[in-house]
């Protein structure tokens, strides 16, 4: 009789076991994908944001390049000095991409996965 009733118990507790390992499961899967959605529809709207930006941007130094240059007699001549201001800030972005760029990305992107793993 008792071999019955133990038998009963341990079969029980393999289905609760079986059960709770399907749920985590299911629970590790819907993460993985509400993380991957979240991440995609990010990149995509800041893909977006940043494609108009850049429009701007371009279209924003052509008509200021011409107008220097007009202002200076020959066209090429605002489109130098444009050029000449872009090398200038390439070379301050460089010297200072760790305080400006790498450490603030980092930190947000540590804060970033960090939050998700605390829900």
């Amino acid at each position: 009789m008792e071999t019955n009733a133990t038998t009963s118990e341990n079969l029980n507790l393999y289905e609760k076991a079986e059960n709770y390992t399907k749920t985590s499961l299911d629970l590790i899967k819907l993460k993985t994908v509400s993380a991957t959605a979240d991440a995609l529809s990010t990149v995509t709207s800041r893909i977006a944001v940043g494609a108009v930006v850049a429009f701007f941007t371009a279209f924003l130094n052509i008509g200021i390049s011409l107008w220097i240059g007009k202002v200076l007699g020959e066209y090429y001549y605002g489109f130098f000095i444009i050029a000449l201001f872009y090398l200038i800030v390439a070379i301050l972005l460089h010297k200072t991409q760790h305080k400006l760029i790498k450490t603030p990305i980092g930190n947000m992107i540590i804060s970033s996965i960090l939050k998700d793993s605390k829900n």
